[in-house]
Order: structure tokens, then sequence, then C-alpha cells
């Protein structure tokens, strides 16, 4: 059977002689020096005759590699950059192009396509490899023929498809961390035109971190995978098959890795006021300040007074009395004991080591389902078609918070009174925390604050592709297509925190009961079902739903012409046409309503007491050309064997889409500052020139690329107001990259890659940092809001001053009331909505929504008084000539193994080495030092004694040989919960040893 473009067919292949050797896997051929067929431009070529930068690597250069997930794909592939991401995202980056929008609504920049067939939502990060024929990365924009979310580049997995042999393996492996691998395939040929081959592959270890507070390892692995292959070619002019791959995880992995911060005590002093009470500086707390994530202040915990829910617990909210020695009431028992919860809390400098007090759970589950069709009607013309359908399902539940505070309950049974001074009998009134202890429907019970996170998916895809390819003897030749695309996903996001119900139980419902769908009076609603079973109406719980709905099609065609023997001219062309409809579900912790009553909302500033109002669906709607032209020679030249030249011009689009809804806040009541709903497409232009060239009777390979991108609209999110906010940004990048595998005897191969890259924001470019808002401007100072207002807001000093000199029983909700979004409890505008009038009690008066004057800053309204820069949250950091994140400068690696022929070559005995290096890096845009991630390095060995003619081979290895734990990436939690730096790191050193057994 020959290899077709659909990818039916199973030779990988052309053989090369024993003496011309090629080198390995990472610059295009298989280890046996056979150079690899790739269906980079779906169609069957030679790589080194594609004039696209493209690695593939073939199974064995996998297994060489020690490649088992796509996360490690970087070890291989010049300016590759991968790393986990929020929620049940992770970001694949080329040349410095990757996936930073994390919203529901938005698309990868990298097409991860199984057998070319991309697959919108994916395994790539948590599945292993096994059974692969080959896999190719694509750098560059690919979308003439990969589609709309190929701006950077694909990753294309080719799974080995069956064969006319009878051919079979197994593979058992164990190795540190109590690891178990096994994996296996089975070929069978079924007469001359039938075909079926199955595989699978199974991982079991235990976890990597060690969770000292339930004193248990977390982050295991449990998964496995299947695969079955049935293909029919009854005739040299049709041929099908059918692919089933099954994908499934039962484990403890952790989304994220350790959580670090700088505390932010607060400040000491306002002007010439000492600020001496840590509650009143916790008020003036962002929770953790901005600082190298690599010094020792970084293992801090975040200040527990910058809380809001902390806060009011322990403040606000008694609900019985210390009895006096002669009767009647003392001083109010507060819900809370007093003191910051994490008091004394201390971090191990052991990135591996953790203290939390939730162990996580982690379900994923994927079936895709591919129909190939390849049918010849005239000789040269090969009719494709694709169908595919792909379902996933993801759950990942860990600790919220990632630390373990101090007891924070109080004795609710402890002796006490009522307010009349009346003793409260125990048995009959335990209140809400009998002996310390409090139980939350959705996190049990606990002496601790407690918090938990739910990233909850569900998606399906459908796609279809007809292709029309021509393969005529002529100087023209053609590639013509269409496409069609159905996505559609549910993505939920939850943070529970028996904080939130504590208080929604005890203090704005008092004790009563908030029922289901009651609207007579406002008050909270509880859900009270375990996280397995939410009814997922409850106010007690932070909940983003968010429904997305795409459907795309496109027309592509592309046109080859020979002009000379030696010189070809592609051009391509592209329109897709994308619409996008988004779900709008505002969230609605803390909130309540009271539909029922005159005046809804107006001690919480929601609208409803239970139930998720939904707002009109957002409809999205692109229409783009995308395209490529490509100039490749190939010239005789003395000293190489073959040597191809191109440049190229590509213009890459990706669709937009929309930030989700923030909190449902009554505008009757709170005066919110809008945000954008949307975000715009991503497009690139792309210039690039190459040189591919093979020297010394195929022994040596050596390629190089150097590339131009003017980069319009890269979206980058970060977390603001409880959602992930969106924004779009102008770059432009350069670089360049070598691959080069050399093989100047049977027994040493040695192999390397290079890439450099530069990226720098437009000038212009600006976005408000949440770790620093106000941007060094001394006039004005960092504020925590009121509970329900997610974000922190900027504040003029001298109104902040003035409050801390004035009534000193209303301190909280003044400083609070100078934030927007926080006037529910009061306002410093005359006639504006708010339950007290501090403009009367503070002699000022202040609109944070007003126009913002520089000039102005510290006058009253009348006055012409300034309002706060951007609404109050914050002023714009300057981001002209910053990188991109996640981009680092160089990237390199070089392997090399030697092989010893024993026993008249009856065994092999190979040594192998691969050392990886990447350069320094920032993980946000705003390039400060606490954006920066360090260089960091890794190596790789391996000893394998292998008998060809049994089949049979045994490998001992160790990768992360130096036990680095580099942070590889990390992102910035929300204003309300401090925050804190969530960081993912490398995994640490394994010791394995496998046995193959092939027949």
């Amino acid at each position: 059977m020959a290899l077709v473009a659909a990818g039916v067919s199973p030779a990988l292949a052309q053989d090369a002689d024993d003496e011309g050797q090629a080198p390995e896997a990472a610059s295009g051929v298989t280890g046996d020096g056979a150079v690899i067929i790739v269906t980079a431009q779906k169609r069957e070529e030679s790589i080194q005759e594609v004039p696209i930068a493209v690695t593939a690597i073939s199974g064995e250069g996998l297994d060489d590699y020690k490649i088992e997930t796509g996360a490690e794909l970087l070890r291989a592939v010049p300016n590759v950059n991968f790393s986990k991401s929020n929620f049940s995202m992770y970001n694949f980056s080329i040349r410095g192009v990757g996936t930073k929008a994390i919203s529901a609504a938005s698309d990868p920049a990298v097409a991860v396509s199984f057998n070319n067939t991309a697959l919108a939502r994916n395994r790539l990060f948590e599945s292993e490899f096994f059974d692969m024929a080959r896999i190719e990365v694509l750098r560059g924009p690919q979308g003439t023929l990969y589609g709309r979310n190929a701006t950077a580049g694909v990753v294309n997995l080719i799974p080995a498809l069956p064969t006319d042999e009878l051919e079979g393996s197994v593979k058992a492996e164990v190795g540190s961390y109590s690891t178990r691998r096994l994996n296996g395939m089975l070929n069978v040929p079924l007469g001359d035109t039938f075909g079926v081959r199955v595989a699978g592959q199974w991982t079991k270890r235990d976890g990597f971190d060690y969770n000292t507070f339930t004193q248990s390892r977390v982050n295991g692995r449990d998964l496995w995978s299947t695969r079955a292959i049935a293909e029919w070619e009854p005739s040299d002019r049709f041929r099908a098959n059918v692919i089933w791959q099954h994908f499934e995880e039962d484990d403890n992995r952790s989304r994220t890795g350790k959580q670090l911060c700088h505390t932010d005590p607060g400040p000491e002093m306002v002007g010439d006021i000492a600020i001496t009470d840590p509650k009143m500086r916790g008020r003036m707390s962002q929770g953790c300040l901005p600082g190298s994530l690599y010094d020792d202040g970084a293992y801090g915990v975040p200040n527990g007074y910058s809380l809001a829910y902390i806060l009011l617990a322990s403040e606000l909210t008694p609900v019985a009395y210390e009895p006096l020695p002669g009767g009647g009431r003392g001083p109010a028992i507060p819900l809370l004991l007093q003191g910051d919860p994490y008091a004394g809390v201390t971090q191990s400098r052991n990135l591996r080591e953790i203290s939390t007090s939730y162990d996580p759970k982690f379900r994923a589950k994927n079936d895709v389902v591919q129909l190939n069709l390849e049918f010849e009607p005239a000789e040269g013309l090969t009719l494709v078609s694709q169908t595919a359908y792909a379902r996933d399902r993801y759950y990942s539940t860990q600790d919220y918070s990632r630390f373990v505070t101090n007891p924070i309950f109080n004795d609710s049974t402890q002796p006490s009174v009522d307010f009349s001074g009346t003793p409260i009998d125990p048995a009959v009134n335990p209140g809400p925390s009998p002996d310390g202890i409090y139980c939350d429907p959705q996190l049990g019970c606990s002496d601790r604050m407690m918090s938990a996170d739910l990233s909850r998916s569900r998606n399906r895809q459908w796609s279809q592709e007809i292709r029309l390819q021509s393969d005529f003897s002529g100087p023209v030749n053609f590639n013509l297509g269409v496409n069609y695309l159905d996505f559609k996903s549910q993505d939920d996001y939850y943070v529970f925190n028996n904080t939130f119900t504590f208080l929604a139980e005890w203090f704005y419902n008092r004790g009563d009961p908030c029922e289901l769908g009651y609207e007579g009076d406002e008050c909270v609603y509880v859900d009270p079902n375990p996280i397995g079973s939410l009814n997922d109406q409850g106010h007690n719980y932070f909940l983003s739903q968010n429904g997305v709905r795409t459907k795309s099609w496109a027309a592509f065609g592309e046109l080859y012409w020979n002009i000379a023997d030696d010189l070809k001219l592609t051009l391509g062309l592209r329109y897709t046409r994308d619409k996008k409809v988004s779900d709008q579900i505002p969230s609605q912790l803390l909130l309540g309503g009271g539909t029922e009553i005159d005046f809804p909302g107006g001690i919480t500033g929601g609208s409803v007491n239970s139930g998720y109002p939904a707002l009109p669906d957002i409809e999205q709607k692109w229409g783009e050309f995308t395209g490529r032209a490509v100039l490749d020679w190939q010239p005789v030249i003395d000293f190489t064997d073959d040597t191809l030249i191109y440049a190229s011009f590509a213009r890459g689009y990706k669709g937009g889409g929309t930030n989700p809804p923030r909190v449902d806040f009554n505008p009757d009541v709170v005066q919110y500052q809008p945000l954008p709903q949307t975000f715009r497409p991503e497009f690139l232009n792309a210039f690039e020139i190459g040189m591919k060239n093979t020297f010394a009777d195929g022994r040596l390979m050596l390629n190089a690329t150097a590339f131009y991108y003017d980069y319009d609209d890269y979206q980058i999110s970060q977390i603001v107001d409880r959602i992930a906010y969106n924004e779009n940004f102008d770059a432009t990048t350069w670089g360049l990259e070598f691959e080069a595998a050399w093989r100047p005897s049977r027994n040493f191969r040695l192999d390397a890659n290079f890439g450099y890259l530069k990226t720098k924001l437009a000038d212009g470019s600006q976005s408000i940092d949440v770790m620093n808002r106000t941007q060094g401007n001394e006039d004005w100072m960092l504020l925590r809001p009121w509970l329900q207002v997610p974000s922190n807001c900027v504040a003029p000093k001298a109104f902040v001053e003035r409050v801390l000199s004035g009534p000193a029983m209303f301190h909280y909700l003044a400083l609070a009331a100078l934030c927007p979004g926080s006037n529910r409890a009061g306002t410093f505008v005359p006639g504006g909505v708010g339950l007290v009038p501090f403009w009367a009690f503070y002699g000022f008066t202040y609109d944070p929504a007003a126009p913002y004057n520089p000039d102005t800053v510290g006058l009253n309204i009348d006055q012409g008084g300034s309002g706060a820069p951007n609404g109050g949250r914050g002023f714009y950091a300057d981001l002209s000539g910053n990188e991109l994140p996640n981009a680092p400068r160089w990237t390199m690696n070089l392997g090399a193994q030697y092989t010893f022929f024993l026993e008249d070559d009856d065994w092999e005995l190979t040594f192998r080495g691969d050392y990886y290096r990447q350069a320094k890096s920032y993980a946000r845009i705003y390039n400060t030092e606490y954006d920066r991630l360090k260089a960091w390095d890794n190596l790789n060995l391996a000893v394998t004694l292998e008998r060809p003619e049994s089949q049979l081979a045994f490998q001992l290895y160790v990768k992360n040989v130096f036990n680095d734990a580099p942070i590889t990436d990390f992102f910035t939690n929300s204003d309300d919960t401090g925050l804190t730096s969530n960081v993912f790191t490398l995994d640490p050193r394994i010791i394995g040893f496998s046995v193959t057994k092939g027949f």
C-alpha cells in the first residue's frame, strides 16, 4: 500500500543504504536512517522537500528522546515552549505565539491535529503517546490547509496504521514514584484487502508532590488509552479506514503546583497618620506584593486581613455575648477567632511540597472517531474525505487557597447569653460551629478555612473536510477543499469556601433558611448538595458558566506550479466564515435580591436570592481571507547532496470571542465600571526564508530558517473581576532556527537544534497590571473594596487620609466607598445611591467614575474634582517594547548516542544523552521582576540493550538527571483572594527500566 494524503496507508519512509544512513528523527528521519515522508502540505512528500519549517519525530525518535507527552515536545523542536495554564487550558507556543487567552470563548493558536483533523479541545497535556507513526510540528501560520486556529503552527499526531504483516509488541516499564507503565500493539491483516491494528497504553504512579497537612502524595497518575483502526483497500483506486481512540484518567493529578506570595502587610503610614491596627492595614493591602518568585520572601502567605470575607465574619457578625459574672451580657462573641488566620503559617521552600487541607481529584475522558475515504476518479486525481467526531469530558477539583490556615471558627457552644442577657442553651441552639467546627455542604466539616475550586468542561465537535488533489506529470498541480466545523462546549468554574457559606447562613440569612426560589425578602441561597451533585443554583459559591457554540466553514485551495525543473511556486488562498455564540450568565457570589420587595439587593447589591439569570447571548461573526505564497528552489550545488531554498509569505487568522460576564449587580444599587464584552480576532503576517541541506551521502543534514512576524491583536488574558479578561496587543517577532543531524558512522549519531527569538510589543501598548495598580504614583493608593466587589481599586491618598482622621465607626465602609461598585454601603456623591452619606460625615465629595484629571485630584466634585484613573481600576502600565510572555530569547537541544555492536552484531548496546536549555523569559506582558522566569535546563540519559533479530530490548533511563524544579510558568489569582501566584514546575527526576518484546 502506498502512503496517501488522508493518512490511510502505513508506508512511512524511503529506504536508505547502509553506508549512507541519514541521521535521526528530529531532523526528519527514522532511527534506521530512512527519510520520513510527511503530510505537512496534506500530500506525501519527503520532509527535506517541503518548503515549510517542519520537524518530524518518528515513533522510534519519541522513545529515543523519552518524549512521552505533548509537554515534552519542546525538547525536540526549536523555538517551542509549553506550559500548563489556568483552568483546563495549556499553552503550546511556537515562535512566541501561543494560547495566552484562557477564556472559554477563545481558540488555540496552535492547531493540534489528530491524523490531519484539528481538535478544538484535546488531551495533549494529559495523555501519553503510544504506537505513533510520527509527530509533525509545523512552525509558522498554516491557515491555508489547516484552518482558522493555526496562526502559530500545527502539531499533527499521526498514529501508526495497519500494515500487511502480522506483528505486535509489548512494553512493560517500572520506575520512580512506583511508576508502572504498559503499552502494546497488535497488527492483524485479514486477507489481502483488510487489516486491523489495535494498541493501548496504561500508566499508574504515585504523586510527584507531598502534602504535609494530609500526609499524602498527590499529583499522581492513573490513566489509560486505547486505539483501534480498521482499514480496507478493495482496489488500487479506493481505500478507507476508521479510527477510534479513547483516553481516560481518574487520579489525584494537580492542575497547578505550589502557590507563592510575597506578603503585603499594608502601609504603616498614610500621609501623617500612623496605621497601627493590622486590620485597617489589611484594608489597604492587596494580599501579596509583586516580587521575584525566586526570593525566600515568595514563600510567604497572603495578608489574611486583606480578605474581605474574613474581616466581615470576624468583626461584624456577633451571634452571642459573653455572660457577665453578675448577669447580663458582656462583649460580643465574634463568629471567627480573632487574628490573622495565616499568622505564623510558613511554607516549605520545596516546590514539590505543599500544605493543603483538600487533596485534588482529577477525571478526564476523551474519544475521537475518524472516518477516512479516498477515491481516485481518474489518473492523477484523488478525492479525499475526512469525517471526525470528538467528545471530551474534564473534571478537576483541588485546594484553591493552597495554604492551610490556623483554626478560625469560634466555639458556638461556649457559655454565652443573647442580647437580653438570657443564657443560651447549647443543646437547643448549638450555633454555627459547635466545638469550633463548621460544616459546609460542599467542603465538609473543619475548624479551619477551607477553599477548593472545580474546573469542569464538556464539549463535542463534528468536522468534515473534502479535498480534491492532483498529481499530474505536468508542471501544474492543485489541492482544493472545503471544511466544516461544529464545536459546542460548556465550561464551568467554581470556587468554594466555607467562610462564604458561613456568611450566607449566619450573617446575611441570620441563621434562618433561604429556600430555593424564595424572593419575599433579601437572603442568600445556600446549595445543600455536595460537590458531586450540585444544583448550580447556590449563591454561597462562585460559579462562572460559559457555553459556547462555534460553527465554521471554509473553502481553500493551493496551486503548485513548477516554473522550471528546480523552481516551484506555491499559491494558497482560504476563506473562513466563523460564527460564535456565547452564553452570558453572570456570577452570584454572596448576592441576594428579593424581587418581591420594594428595594431588591439593598444589602448585598444583587438581583435575586437564588439561581443564575442569563443575559442575552452574544453572537459574533467573522469572514476572513488567509493564504500563502511560496517560491522554492532546488539548485545543484557541488558540496551538497540536495538543497532546498525557499521564501514565503503567509497570513494567519484566529477568531475573537467574548469575555465572561461579571457579577450580577443590581444597577439600581451598584454602579459598576463596565469592561469590554468581547475581544478582537488575531491576524499574523509572516515572512520566512529557509534552507534545507543534506551532505555526505545523507550522513549530515542541516536546516536553517529566518522569519519575521507582524502580529495584530494578539490575545492575552489575566484574572480581572473574577473572570478571564482578554485584551488585544500588537507585536513584532523575528528569529532564527537551526536543525542539524550528523551520523558519521553506524555507531555514532549527533543531533541538535537551536532557536533564537526576539519579540516586541508595539509602541503605545498598555494594560493595567493588577499587581501594581498605582504604577508608583504617590498621590494614589490601593484599597480593598467591600465583599461583593471582586477587584481592588485605587483612590486619592488625600481622601484616604481624611477618612482615617474622621469618624472611626465608619472607617471600613467609608474606605470601601472610595472604590467603584462599593457604594451600596454609602457614598461620597451627594444624592447618590448609598445607605450612608459619607460626604456629610467626612466633609468632602468624590466620584471615582468621573473623568480623571491629574490637576484636580483631591478637589471636591463641585470644584471639578478628578475621578479615578480608568474608573478606579488603576493606571495603565506602558508596555512598549516589552517581550511577549513565554517567549525565551533562545532554546537549544543537543543529543548524542553511541552504539556498540556485540556478538557479531547480534546485540546492540546504545548509550544516549539529551541536554535541553531555554533562556529566561517572562510569564506576563508587564516584564517586571515578578514576571521573570529564570533560564532552566534538563538532562536525560538512557542505556539500551537490544537484540534486533528477536525484537527484544531492555532500557534503563534517567529523566531530569539534576532533579531540578524550575518554574516554567505561573498565573496570578484574583484580587479578592489575595493575588497569589500558582506556579508550574518540571517533573522531578525519574529513573525507569523497561522491557520491550516484539514479534
